[in-house]
């Protein structure tokens, strides 16, 4: 695939300092992995309510799959925020979300009405949030976490 909007006359400008600052990118990988932080510590804060979620969805055993996905969920933003094995993570919170996402928002299945566009809205943004993950992946292998 050919990039025909990136541009080295660009570089310099204050908007592409401020874009590819260190903070900036520490930031928006803290909001990419927002969501891997904020659910495993409401879930630790109500482990009754992670139990319940787990069996909601049929996952057994609950309490087993509730500590394991809230220390995954952790783990893999740690290691994305971070920069430790960044791709490791990406990939990771990819293959997660992708898999929670065909457990969790199987849109097909409601009938027509608000229920159902609401979950296919959700499907797909949560498509795209894989997609970013494994953008974060593919420029940590191929350029480096440091640069």
């Amino acid at each position: 695939m050919i990039d025909h909007f990136s541009s080295s006359r660009h570089r310099g400008s204050p908007l592409a300092r401020i874009i590819t600052a260190p903070a900036t990118r520490f930031v928006a990988l803290l909001a990419l992995c927002a969501a891997y932080i904020q659910g495993p510590l409401t879930k630790l804060f109500d482990f009754q309510g992670a139990i319940a979620e787990m069996n909601h969805f049929g996952l057994y055993p609950a309490a087993f799959f509730a500590v394991a996905v809230i220390a995954f969920e952790l783990a893999a933003s740690a290691m994305v925020v971070s920069g430790i094995l960044r791709w490791a993570g990406a990939l990771a919170l990819a293959g997660f979300t992708l898999f929670a996402t065909l457990i969790a928002l199987r849109f097909w299945e409601l009938p027509p009405g608000m229920e159902r566009m609401m979950a296919t809205n959700a499907f797909f943004e949560h498509l795209g949030l894989a997609g970013a993950f494994i953008i974060v992946a593919t420029i940590d292998l191929t350029k480096g976490a440091g640069k």
